[in-house]
């Protein structure tokens, strides 16, 4: 069984490298639209980004993300608004065509800006048509806002994991 798994992974790999219509990024100029699920250690949530490229391997963006679901923390019943919600600035080194991977994939670090901390992120994104591709993004603090956060400060202040649906708004 883990030889057929194997082999049609392969081939997935294969047809996806040789088919797709699209870079996962262009460079100046370029638009990607992603939206997905946020998970992370106290909740679960829908995340969405815009980035814009500025140059061959460097672009600018903006990433909002809601909580839908979350934990009871320290027997509190209800996180606010506010604890659910955050917004970011991003900016990212896309390195896809710097490491020589075939342009419908892109690799990404980055730095971000938000109401809760300063972090960084690493993802990754693959285009299988034009237009169309598939994203998997980690977030973590590097410095947080408030330091000795407690209960549901927590909540989009911590190492989290988003997936999802990429798109290609450019020209």
């Amino acid at each position: 069984m883990k030889k057929i798994f194997s082999s049609f992974l392969i081939l997935s790999a294969s047809y996806i490298n040789v088919n797709a219509q699209t870079d996962a990024y262009k460079g100046k100029d370029d638009l990607r639209y992603h939206i997905g699920a946020s998970l992370q250690k106290f909740g679960t949530g829908i995340v969405t980004s815009l980035d814009y490229g500025l140059g061959d391997s460097f672009s600018v963006g903006a990433q909002a993300g809601y909580l839908l679901g979350t934990k009871k923390i320290a027997g509190l019943d209800k996180a606010g608004f506010g604890d659910r919600f955050d917004l970011k600035a991003r900016f990212n080194a896309n390195l896809g065509s710097v490491i020589g991977l075939p342009s419908n994939v892109d690799v990404y670090p980055g730095l971000n800006l938000g109401l809760k901390n300063f972090g960084g992120h690493v993802g990754g994104r693959i285009f299988f048509s034009k237009g169309f591709g598939l994203f998997a993004e980690t977030q973590f603090p590097i410095a947080k806002y408030n330091a000795d956060a407690i209960n549901y400060e927590k909540l989009n202040n911590q190492f989290s994991v988003n997936v999802g649906v990429a798109f290609d708004l450019g020209k």
